[in-house]
């Protein structure tokens, strides 16, 4: 640039040349006096624009202020040169702040620049939005910025720019950024094969995901797949290994991104994201002479324990880790000992059992002792989160005589925490008040108010400790200097107590009134004024040293101090009445216990943690957080056992308890209302996707979805409340779709658990098919099917959504049963509300006659075992069967079709021991049995 603009060179060669600021100032006036008048004569090339742009930009770099080129810098923006458009678009990011007017003449700008095909053309537009960033030109631009990063036209550092860019509107005005519509395009560039893309996209999705979690739902398997291929499969480019590790920037980001979110029940994503923080643990094992080396794989290695700790705290992973970090907070390194402790207090603020931590107390005590002042207060946060009732002595009586040589900048915390563990985990009240008083006596000035107030309250509300507190806190007083911390303690317990230790030699009332009347010359006068209430209630228990009293009130009677004149003369003059006055007693009486509340320490510790990543240190049970049946289940959950089945089906149906049913459920509502509301696409929908779907209700395999891209097909098998399906799906095209995913979604994961088996390929090539397993388990009797998404890149992103044929009746299993068997439970089973029944027109078949082997079709279909010889009429069915669950067990179920050729009309009556069987069941029956859909619940006669 500097040679191709010789004006500019000689400028910033006389600019250097200057020897004082006046020099400097003189040419910077001359020659902007020069550039005002070029721009005001007008008629300038390209070229000139540039070069005089630039010298306006130089005299602003170096701080002066410039009033002129604005409109020149958005002249420049428009041409079609690179040298120009770069020193236009530096001239608007550095001369132009958000709210100037000039912005809204290169909006226009920028936007043809961002449809360019020229990619420099579109990362100088990136550069200028991200820079400049104003509400008006996110409104005008955010979308064509989202349209760069999604494109498949756009270069990688196109689109590694793009991201970053929308991250940074996104922090400055994220109303501006939809980020629920777009969630699911943006989450599926994760899938990119370039990492540089991966991690850019990664950054904005840690962003948004903080604020929008159900929405990006599905980036929780698309990141643990992603850590799966670059930890445990190596699937990464040479060029993306910092130092042997593959890049650990975007694995950092990746586990980070996992902590967003509660635990999945998902068992393939558990055992992948186990396998992958073992593996990187186990790459730790052995430290390398490389600092670089050593700091990459630190970086990941601690973001990895800090998810162990949050997916479960009694994991043998976590075990390893607290093996790894005992080797840090050994270390040589300062960083490293630092996150070692920052890591080990996160650990044990949140796990049961500290046995691990607890093995390297010693360490963690000489870690108080370290020369670096942050590594202390680690040390120090971590006592606190791993004292328990065992080792609360031990680690309460190191602090307190830690805290006499302490930085004074830590004193006030340690006292905290001290007092709170005291209070916490004390085994006798003795200790406790031994230890507060030596507290007090050590640390007197950084004694805040809440400590010495939790003393008064607990004593006065403990009737056994009144008595040893007093002689305690008397014997402290007896030194020869006390902090006014503990004399106000002291005030207040011997003024309350003092009359309970009265009669024991070396505690007589004259010595307890010399002990805390010599300690009130070096008080100020809020704690005078405390010690002139405590001789009051002297007065009234102790007589004996009353005119030694009244002399005391008598001189403070005249301090210039007002309140202490008015508690003086107020207490003289109640002092001074007659003995058989009562007005004396009833002023000093006892105080009543304190009414129980929570301490204020704790919630003044709280407030005073310096740091927020771990939030409070307080100990915490460790409650697995389970992912909500509502959110996107990306795998379900896993199956559990089969059950036995019992060899005797039609005594384990006689058996069933016929006196109680579960109670209703709800009926539910739109399903592609609910599933819209939780970040799922709506439902596919077309006459033969329902039809379909229908027909694979009471088929075991068939064809799901069709469409000119995939097919979706499904086999099925049920034993008992398990089963299995396979779906297999095709891509029809001639072009692979990338970023490919599967998820399940289920509304009713308490009665219903359905998962794959493993994660599905990314990628899926043209011409070719994939399996994808699914366990199912019904637990109890549930209503909506499962929903599969399948979505990728075709182009654009597409995202199909579709009710997989899972429905209670498929663990239905069929039941002999002879006539008197049947009917007698019949009768057991009775009517409403066991029994579901409705009326509804039939088609007959070419021939005008019932088409019997149609319902005997469905019927069995169905699950149900067909009961020949049973109804006198032979064209009526009747079947009986066991609908096998997990949790609630078998439910009997049985079955009566009643079709009329005459009137085209057909009856269908069920009878179950669970009326949501018997309802769910007659539903399903009915429609591809009927003629055309009928009203639920209507009835006809026959």
């Amino acid at each position: 640039m500097a040679t191709s603009m010789r004006g500019l060179t000689q400028f910033i060669a006389d600019i250097r040349g200057a020897r004082v600021r006046e020099l400097e100032e003189k040419r910077i006036n001359k020659e902007m006096a020069n550039i005002r008048k070029r721009f005001k004569d007008g008629n300038l090339d390209g070229y000139q624009k540039k070069k005089y742009v630039a010298k306006v930009i130089f005299t602003y770099i170096l701080g002066y202020k410039v009033d002129i080129g604005h409109m020149e810098a958005v002249n420049l923006i428009s041409s079609s040169k690179y040298s120009e458009k770069q020193i236009g678009y530096l001239a608007v990011t550095l001369l132009m702040h958000e709210n100037s007017d000039f912005l809204r003449l290169v909006v226009n700008s920028i936007r043809k620049d961002l449809n360019d095909n020229n990619e420099i053309h579109n990362c100088l537009a990136l550069h200028a939005i991200a820079n400049v960033g104003s509400q008006e030109m996110a409104e005008a631009l955010a979308e064509d910025v989202h349209r760069l990063l999604i494109s498949p036209t756009s270069g990688t550092f196109v689109r590694k720019k793009a991201a970053l860019t929308l991250l940074r509107l996104y922090r400055k005005h994220p109303d501006v950024i939809p980020a629920q519509e777009w969630a699911l395009r943006i989450v599926s560039i994760m899938d990119d094969p370039d990492l540089g893309v991966v991690l850019c996209v990664t950054s904005l999705i840690l962003a948004l995901a903080q604020d929008h979690p159900d929405a990006f739902a599905i980036c929780y398997q698309k990141a643990v797949d992603r850590l799966n291929r670059l930890v445990v499969e190596h699937e990464y480019a040479a060029t993306y290994s910092y130092y042997k590790v593959p890049i650990p920037w975007l694995q950092v980001k990746l586990l980070r991104l996992l902590q967003f979110y509660p635990p999945s029940d998902d068992p393939t994503l558990q055992v992948m994201l186990q396998e992958v923080l073992q593996t990187i643990m186990n790459n730790c094992n052995e430290p390398s002479r490389n600092v670089q080396h050593n700091n990459a794989q630190h970086a990941v290695l601690f973001e990895a324990i800090n998810l162990a700790i949050h997916l479960d705290t009694n994991s043998p992973l976590v075990n390893t880790a607290a093996v790894l970090l005992a080797r840090f907070i050994s270390s040589k390194e300062t960083n490293v000992r630092y996150l070692g402790l920052d890591t080990m207090a996160h650990l044990a603020a949140r796990t049961e059992n500290l046995s691990a931590i607890k093995a390297h107390q010693g360490t963690i005590i000489l870690s108080l002792r370290d020369k670096d002042i942050s590594v202390r207060r680690r040390a120090l946060d971590l006592l606190y989160s791993m004292c328990d009732v065992d080792n609360s002595e031990l680690i309460v009586g190191e602090l307190l005589r830690y805290l006499k040589v302490a930085d004074y900048g830590l004193r006030e915390e340690m006292v905290l925490k001290i007092a709170v563990l005291t209070e916490k985990y004390a085994s006798t009240y003795k200790w406790y008040v031994d230890t507060i008083l030596e507290l007090l006596s050590a640390a007197g000035d950084h004694v805040g108010e809440e400590v010495w107030y939790r003393v008064v309250q607990i004593v006065t509300n403990t009737e056994d400790l009144q008595a040893y507190a007093a002689k305690v806190v008397f014997e402290y007083l007896k030194s020869p200097s006390s902090h006014e911390s503990l004399v106000k303690v002291g005030g207040y317990i011997l003024g309350e107590y003092g009359h309970l230790i009265a009669n024991e030699p070396g505690y007589s009332p004259i010595e307890q009134f010399q002990v805390l009347h010599s300690k009130s010359q070096f008080c100020m006068a809020p704690t005078r004024a405390m010690l002139l209430s405590t001789y009051i209630k002297w007065v009234n228990v102790f007589p004996e040293i009353k005119p030694q009293l009244v002399n005391v009130f008598e001189r403070y009677r005249h301090v210039l101090d007002v309140d202490l004149q008015q508690r003086a003369c107020e207490f003289y003059a109640i002092a001074m009445r007659p003995e058989e006055d009562e007005l004396l007693q009833n002023v000093c009486e006892e105080i009543p216990p304190f009414p129980p509340r929570e301490s204020a320490l704790i919630n003044r510790l709280n407030k005073k943690q310096p740091h927020g990543s771990n939030g409070t240190l307080e100990r915490q049970p460790s409650k697995m957080i389970r992912k909500p049946t509502t959110l996107i289940d990306t795998n379900g959950q896993g199956s559990g056992s089969t059950g036995d089945i019992s060899q005797d089906i039609a005594s384990s149906l006689a058996g069933l308890d016929l006196t109680s049913s579960p109670v209703a459920m709800s009926p539910s509502g739109d399903p592609s209302a609910t599933l819209i509301a939780k970040g799922i696409p709506r439902l596919t929908a077309g006459p033969n996707v329902d039809r379909w779907f229908e027909k694979l209700l009471y088929t075991p395999e068939g064809v799901l979805y069709e469409d000119v891209q995939i097919q979706v097909g499904i086999k099925s098998r049920y034993q008992g409340p398990v089963g299995q399906v396979a779906v297999y799906i095709g891509n029809k095209m001639s072009a692979p779709l990338t970023s490919f995913t599967t998820a399940l979604h289920t509304t009713e994961g308490d009665a219903l658990s359905a998962s794959f088996v493993k994660i599905a390929p990314s990628t899926l090539a043209p011409r070719t098919q994939i399996q994808q397993i699914v366990q199912v388990e019904c637990k109890k009797v549930f209503r909506t099917p499962p929903v599969l998404v399948v979505s990728f890149l075709a182009g654009a992103h597409q995202a199909i959504a579709v009710r997989l044929p899972i429905v209670v009746t498929k663990f239905l299993e069929g039941v002999k049963l002879g006539a008197a068997d049947f009917f007698e439970r019949w009768k057991l089973i009775g009517g409403p509300p066991r029994e579901a029944q409705s009326i509804f027109p039939i088609t007959l078949d070419a021939t005008g006659h019932i088409d019997t082997a149609k319902q005997r079709q469905v019927v069995s279909g169905y699950g149900f075992q067909i009961l020949d010889g049973i109804d006198p009429n032979p064209t009526n069915i009747v079947g009986a069967g066991i609908v096998h669950t997990a949790v609630d067990g078998k439910v009997g179920c049985l079955l009566r079709l009643e079709p009329n050729r005459e009137a085209k009309l057909s009856r269908i009556t069920i009878r179950s021991t669970s009326e949501e069987v018997a309802v769910e069941a007659q539903k399903l029956l009915q429609k591809p049995l009927a003629a055309e859909p009928s009203l639920p619940g209507e009835k006809r006669s026959l």
